[in-house]
This record gives structure tokens, C-alpha cells and sequence, in this order.
């Protein structure tokens, strides 16, 4: 009844260990695949749970790592794709005559077939640096446009297109 069960000084290190990369650090941490003593220093967040640095090496998903390989691609769909469209989008402009409302529609071409094209030089990868090629190729097919249009007038529609297919086109390819 009278007997005390708080912990006397010096205990409170029961069950401790010392890190294993890091000696003189004590440590109650253990890695969830291995049982390594880890310290909050060193140790990796993996889904699931706390790992050491060797076993909690987590690699990005497929879809999300892009290689060099794949930027390379995506550069020559964006660049094929985008003077194939610049070079129907000036044939399809004077015959149409589209005003600012149609704009929009031709944008919205316009970025689907070139995120289409980069998606499918890249097996459907998305990021960040896929985005800026999209919108890079959107960039060429208005600027192939306007080189072939006569009298190389910017007119408001055709950048209002250029607009909308650069935003839908780095849309399709965003994360998340």
C-alpha cells in the first residue's frame, strides 16, 4: 500500500537502445521491417511505418517518374504534334472564321490532341515537367499558325485558343 511506483531516476532508460548510426543517441525507435534501433534523425516515413535508411528506400510510383528518356519523347511529340496542329488550325481559321466563342473550342482541340500526344509518347506519365511541354506545344502550334497565317496578324481568338489549350493541356497532365 505505502510502496511507491513512480520511476526512480535512472530508469526511465529501461527498454532503450542506442541508434545504430548514431551511437551516443538513445533511442526507443526500431525499424518496421529490420528492428534496428533508429533515432528521429534517421529515420525515413514509409507508409508503413518508420524505417532505417536501407530498408525505407521508397521509390517513386511509375507514373510519376519521368526520365530523360521520356522528357526526350515527350519534346518530339510536343514538337511534331504541335505544327500538325499550328498547320490545321491555320487551315481550318480563314475558311470558319471563328470568332471568340469558337475560340474556345479550338483551344480546347488544341490542348487535348498535343497532352494526348505527349501522354502517349511517355506510356501516361503525368508531372510537372510533362506539363511544361504540353504547354510548350501549344505554344509552337500558335506560333506555326500565326508564321502561316497571311499578313501574320495576332487577332484576339486565336490567343484566347492558345490560352485555353495551353491551360487544358497542362491540365491532363497535372498530378493528382
Amino acid at each position: 500500500m505505502g510502496t511507491d511506483r513512480s520511476p526512480e531516476l535512472g530508469d526511465e532508460q529501461e527498454g532503450a537502445t542506442y541508434c545504430a548510426r548514431h551511437p551516443q543517441v538513445v533511442t526507443y525507435l526500431r525499424c518496421s521491417r529490420c528492428n534496428t534501433p533508429i533515432c528521429p534523425r534517421c529515420l525515413v516515413q514509409t507508409p508503413v511505418g518508420a524505417r532505417c535508411r536501407e530498408c525505407g528506400n521508397v521509390s517513386r510510383l511509375p507514373t510519376f517518374n519521368v526520365t530523360p528518356v521520356y522528357f526526350a519523347r515527350a519534346s518530339a511529340a510536343a514538337l511534331i504534334s504541335g505544327l500538325a496542329v499550328g498547320w490545321f488550325w491555320e487551315l481550318i481559321t480563314p475558311r470558319f472564321g471563328f470568332g471568340i466563342f469558337f475560340a474556345v473550342f479550338i483551344g480546347l482541340g488544341v490542348g487535348w490532341i498535343i497532352s494526348e500526344a505527349v501522354s502517349l509518347a511517355t506510356n501516361r506519365k503525368l508531372g510537372l515537367g510533362l506539363q511544361l511541354v504540353a504547354v510548350t506545344g501549344v505554344v509552337i502550334a500558335f506560333l506555326f499558325q500565326q508564321l502561316l497565317s497571311p499578313g501574320n496578324v495576332i487577332d484576339l481568338g486565336s490567343l484566347i485558343a492558345a490560352g485555353v489549350g495551353a491551360f487544358f493541356a497542362a491540365s491532363r497532365l497535372r498530378v493528382g
